[in-house]
């Protein structure tokens, strides 16, 4: 790879040729390159209460070190676009113009360029499960201490604060997923979540999309959890399709699935923050 491996000195090799090559991309041509992350378990640590969940320190600041950079940031999460601004500190930041949040697995869309949230109406099915939820909760004896969370457009059921985590997370799979087909709705399972959300909503789609709208010439994306093998399924497509792109996992014990498929693993969000900064010291 000659001068390109040059150009990697002091960043962290990718495991795989494909890996490497799409790191190369984005260093040879970084105006074509959209870097796409996750927010739970990627840019913010995992917390009991994903309302207490706050991006990682050094976040924003490599962030805004790297966004003037490259074509774009993406942050792709299952939270409200508005949510995931918020509990990210990423609104009004200078460097930050160009960022954007693609919300509810992209149903949602908000640009820092102009600070607004774009989305369809929501799915009809939510509703009814919105009320139906807390009867089939409480028809699960062993889901107690399990909160729901109020997405907006999808809700979730926490079991990480049940005296039994893995127990309530198995017992209520299958109640969920009856109640999620009744209303149109399907179940996505997560690090101790279930999450109920409209079909055709994944951050595969989203990422597809949002790439193609803006011409992008390579990616790199960065997530940590099951709701992100969409995406990475995604880029391993575009890859084949001749965009290179760079997989990153931000590694756990629960879920293996990405560690697996990844170009690059790396412990936790410090290490994603480092990863951004060390990558924008890279580019011009």
């Amino acid at each position: 790879m000659g001068s390109d491996q040059n150009d990697m000195q002091g960043l962290p090799e990718p495991v795989t040729a494909a890996g490497r090559d799409g790191l190369a991309a984005i260093l040879a041509a970084p105006e074509r390159a959209v870097i796409a992350l996750d927010f739970d378990g990627t840019l913010a640590p995992i917390v009991p209460d994903p309302d207490l969940a706050r991006a990682h320190p050094g976040a924003v600041p490599a962030l805004a070190a790297l966004a003037p950079k490259v074509a774009a940031v993406a942050v792709v999460t299952g939270r409200p676009a508005e949510v995931a601004v918020r509990n990210g500190g990423f609104a009004g930041v200078d460097g930050l113009d160009h960022l954007v949040v693609l919300g509810h697995y992209g149903a949602e869309r908000w640009e820092a360029a102009t600070g607004k949230v774009t989305a369809p109406d929501p799915h009809p099915g939510v509703e009814a499960v919105r009320r139906e939820f807390p009867e089939v909760l409480a028809s699960v004896p062993q889901s107690r201490g399990t909160w729901i969370e109020d997405k907006g457009r999808a809700l979730a059921a926490h079991t990480r604060r049940a005296e039994d985590p893995e127990a309530a997370f198995a017992a209520l799979r299958e109640p969920l997923a009856d109640l999620a087909a009744r209303h149109g709705l399907i179940v996505e399972p997560g690090r101790m979540v279930l999450e109920l959300r409209p079909p055709g909503m994944d951050k595969g789609v989203a990422l597809r999309r949002y790439l193609r709208d803006v011409g992008a010439g390579s990616v790199l994306y960065a997530g940590d959890d099951l709701g992100d093998v969409p995406a990475f399924e995604a880029v391993a497509g575009l890859r084949e399709e001749g965009v290179p792109g760079v997989l990153v996992c931000s590694a756990n014990e629960e879920v293996r699935a990405l560690a697996d498929r990844a170009d690059l693993v790396v412990p936790d969000p410090a290490a994603v923050v480092h990863l951004l900064h060390t990558l924008a010291d890279h580019l011009p």
